[in-house]
């Protein structure tokens, strides 16, 4: 059958197509993506502003249109830590809902790392032990640890790389005084729960997703996104010290430069590679191999495993 995900995230609102049977890997067939910035229109008290709300309605009707053109079977949508922290978040989701027939949920932070953990076991499979993994998204970290396709310990921290920056960083590059700063923030709120996901015992495969992971992984030698999905990407966390400095002295459009970085992304890129330095130094992993799934796949794999066996109903919409 033919899903469609819908992704409300701190950054990008991304409407993804795949192909998803039970028991077969979901595959890509259509993307469609906007950088919305929502996390940039919290306003007034963390209010999502007018500007930000008609945007994201926006999108989801041109959504809904696309998705119907692309033979769409069922839609399942989801918002992230934008819309979860917006006080207003429910009621702007309640009027999308009224005027598109799409039913947005917000995921909690814990649910993000779950979903992320299933679609990593499945990914990497049983052979690779315990996973822990580590995803930067634009509002928030989260990290999971176990054995089995429920983690044992799934963790969400206030530290996405969009939310640091706007928080943390006044200059362009920021002053050294800031990014120490930020450096100390970020490594006493993960080390607060350090221990509670160490106790649980050391990983036998230490992985990370998301789009920040991906572009630490590129400008640190790792292979591009052109060369497929199949291609094993590392990061060492020697490489990550290193560009961790080497990132704190250039300007957001001098990032914007180097192979894999959007220029969307750039000026956030400083503070997700202090999030992920601080990560592999707290957790003693000297490598991370990338995976291509996250959270997306999660939820497809999730909505899959609810299914009856056999063809399902069209859903509402």
């Amino acid at each position: 059958m033919r899903l469609g995900v819908l992704d409300v995230g701190s950054n990008t609102v991304h409407l993804l197509v795949m192909d998803a049977h039970q028991g077969a890997r979901p595959l890509p067939a259509f993307s469609h993506k906007e950088e919305l910035r929502l996390a940039e229109h919290l306003v007034d008290g963390d209010r999502l502003s007018e500007e930000g709300a008609a945007r994201l309605a926006a999108f989801v009707r041109e959504a809904v249109r696309i998705a119907e053109d692309k033979g769409v079977e069922d839609l399942v949508a989801f918002a992230t830590s934008a819309v979860r922290d917006a006080v207003n978040g429910e009621e702007v989701l309640a009027q999308i809902k009224a005027d598109t027939r799409v039913d947005i949920q917000v995921l909690s932070g814990d649910d993000e790392a779950r979903l992320t953990f299933l679609a990593v076991r499945r990914w990497f499979g049983w052979s690779s032990g315990r996973l822990l993994v580590t995803d930067i998204g634009g509002g928030s970290l989260e990290i999971a640890s176990g054995i089995d396709e429920e983690p044992d310990v799934a963790v969400s921290l206030p530290l996405g790389a969009g939310r640091l920056t706007r928080e943390w960083f006044t200059a362009d590059p920021p002053e050294a005084e800031e990014v120490r700063a930020l450096r100390r923030h970020v490594r006493a709120e993960i080390g607060r729960t350090a221990g509670v996901v160490a106790k649980y015992g050391r990983p036998d495969h230490a992985v990370a997703t998301s789009k920040t992971f991906r572009q630490l992984a590129r400008i640190a030698g790792a292979a591009p996104s052109g060369d497929g999905p199949y291609v094993k990407r590392t990061l060492t966390h020697e490489a990550l010290t290193e560009w961790t400095a080497r990132l704190a002295a250039m300007p957001a459009a001098r990032r914007a430069e180097l192979p894999g970085v959007s220029a969307g992304r750039a000026a956030q890129l400083l503070a997700g590679a202090i999030v992920a330095d601080a990560a592999m130094d707290l957790f003693e992993l000297p490598v991370l191999e990338i995976c291509p799934w996250a959270l997306r796949e999660g939820v497809i794999l999730r909505r899959l495993d609810g299914m009856p066996m056999g063809r399902p109903s069209l859903t509402d919409q």
